[in-house]
């Protein structure tokens, strides 16, 4: 995907397999590849703002993920195909709030949510700064082309029990 243009809504990783090796010893999809995938699918959006790998490398400009949730809502099996959608939700001068559903290819079903806040990083310096101009630019363009989706119920969502409401004090 080259960079800028059209916003799509939301950006899309497009099929991707689920390789038998990625499954754990439940038969299932092991969490760490769930990351992989979400990780991967980032990389379509970070292309079209302008942040892609080859920009890092050529001028230093990164994200690093400060937060990062992921909600399992189906198992994946190996052999299956998913695609993993990502809607951007926010972003002021230096960070990015967004959210990956992961999806059955084939039926459509929802198997995953992740939440992500990442940060704009200047590699050379591995300290967070604002975002170029440009970046800054189609973020806004984003996140206005994106702020009619759906938010999957699971954005904002705390970690804890039902009827624990978390550690006091």
């Amino acid at each position: 995907m080259s960079t800028g243009g059209a916003v799509p809504a939301p950006f899309s990783s497009g099929p991707r397999d689920v390789l038998a090796e990625w499954a754990d010893y439940n038969g299932h999809l092991n969490m760490a590849y769930y990351h992989v995938l979400f990780d991967n699918a980032i990389d379509v959006v970070l292309d079209w703002l302008g942040l892609g790998p080859a920009v890092a490398a050529e001028t230093g400009q990164s994200v690093f993920t400060a937060q990062a949730q992921v909600h399992y809502m189906r198992e994946v099996a190996p052999g299956s195909r998913v695609i993993v959608e990502t809607r951007l939700i926010a972003h002021d001068a230096k960070r990015l709030h967004y959210v990956q559903t992961m999806r059955d290819a084939a039926e459509g079903w929802i198997a995953a949510v992740s939440e992500n806040i990442v940060l704009h990083v200047d590699l050379r310096v591995r300290r967070v700064t604002p975002w170029s101009a440009p970046v800054a630019a189609r973020l806004a363009q984003a996140v206005a082309a994106h702020d009619a989706l759906p938010l999957p119920p699971q954005v904002g969502r705390r970690v804890e029990l039902p009827g624990r409401p978390g550690l006091s004090g």
